[in-house]
């Protein structure tokens, strides 16, 4: 038999009421009519797909740079720290699903559980592929264990869910640099470093189409690098005309695969940055901004600490956003509670964000 439910919430495609079969037991989707085929998959989401690709790049790359490349940290390094952020990854989820009486995210079978350990993975071997230790494990093994638990205890509400907003990888790398003066960003030859004539050019190219392909079809994050590579060469400009700076030298950066990497997988990370384009120009914009000053003052390691400075205005605007834009609540009859109507909407739809999700926030 069918039956009308009433559905409220959701995008404009289904509100109003929907119709759903029922089968005499009481099952939500009987059997399909006589005559159809099977039913088709659900789509797969694009963050998932995202992080898939991003995962299998960089892991690609992570093992060619030591077979082949150069890279100079030791080959045992990004294993280690992979496996260590796995573990404590889980270690926490399942703590933070115990206190929010809720499923862990990793629950669900062992594709579940892959893409869940996906931004873990990711971290991981960022951190062990960006930092320099020497000769100790241990520095790549405490930014790890940052990044991964950034994401559980810096969390705003967006929306009605908790999100973070530090970008992981940088912020480990981040409080790394900050904690162990002896610690470095890995030299941005060893990138190239066993490489001549062709390849010298051939490796940021692929990386870069890689990465220009991957933000364009998936993270659509192709505004943000606009707004960053552009603001990038406003403020080498800036920098020329007003400080006397060399031009050659304030642009030189825009060059190398250090510069790449982070323009095509660090500053796009999905879950920290703004979904809208005009947002999105403007966080480009900002870090750009924030690395001229940087640069200005002596300061060293500017990509890193200008991302996490955008992060954290980032934060600090969706925290007082609500309090800008909240007006008074309608009157309602009736009992209950009742939403602002100048609170966000969110799709029913959307799935509930977990510390791991990379979820778009439309900010």
């Amino acid at each position: 038999m069918t039956v009308t439910t009433p559905r409220t919430g959701g995008s404009e495609t289904d509100a109003g009421t929907a119709t759903a079969t029922v089968t005499d037991t009481g099952a939500v989707g009987g059997a399909p009519p006589r005559g159809a085929g099977s039913p088709k998959a659900p789509p797969l989401d694009r963050r998932v797909l995202a992080l898939r690709m991003f995962a299998t790049s960089i892991t690609v790359f992570t093992v060619l740079g030591h077979l082949l490349l150069g890279f100079e940290q030791a080959p045992v390094t990004p294993v280690l720290a992979v496996l260590f952020g796995y573990v404590l990854d889980l270690t926490l989820e399942t703590l933070d699903a115990r206190a929010a009486d809720r499923a862990p995210g990793y629950a669900g079978g062992l594709v579940r559980m892959i893409d869940h350990l996906l931004p873990t993975h990711i971290a991981g071997l960022a951190c062990a592929l960006l930092l320099w230790g020497n000769s100790s494990v241990w520095p790549y093994l405490f930014a790890v264990s940052i990044a991964v638990s950034s994401k559980y205890v810096f969390r705003i509400p967006v929306g009605g869910r908790k999100r973070h907003f530090l970008n992981p990888s940088n912020f480990g790398i981040v409080v790394t640099l900050l904690l162990f003066p002896w610690v470095g960003i890995a030299p941005p030859y060893h990138f190239t470093n066993n490489t001549v004539d062709t390849l010298d050019w051939l490796i940021p190219l692929g990386i870069l189409m890689a990465g220009t392909m991957l933000n364009v079809n998936l993270t659509k994050r192709w505004p943000l690098i606009l707004g960053w590579v552009g603001g990038f060469a406003l403020q080498a400009v800036l920098r020329w005309l007003f400080l006397d700076h060399m031009l050659v030298a304030a642009l030189l950066p825009m060059t190398g695969v250090a510069f790449i990497l982070f323009t095509n997988y660090m500053i796009t990370d999905p879950g920290t940055t703004p979904s809208k384009p005009r947002n999105q120009v403007v966080f480009g914009l900002t870090t750009a901004a924030v690395y001229g000053l940087l640069v200005v003052n002596h300061i060293v390691f500017g990509l890193f600490f200008a991302l996490i400075i955008t992060c954290v205005l980032r934060g600090a605007v969706l925290l007082a956003a609500p309090v800008f834009t909240r007006g008074p609540a309608p009157a309602v009859s009736g009992a209950g509670p009742t939403a602002s109507a100048t609170e966000p909407a969110v799709s029913s739809a959307e799935p509930v964000s977990t510390p791991t999700s990379e979820g778009r926030n439309g900010q």
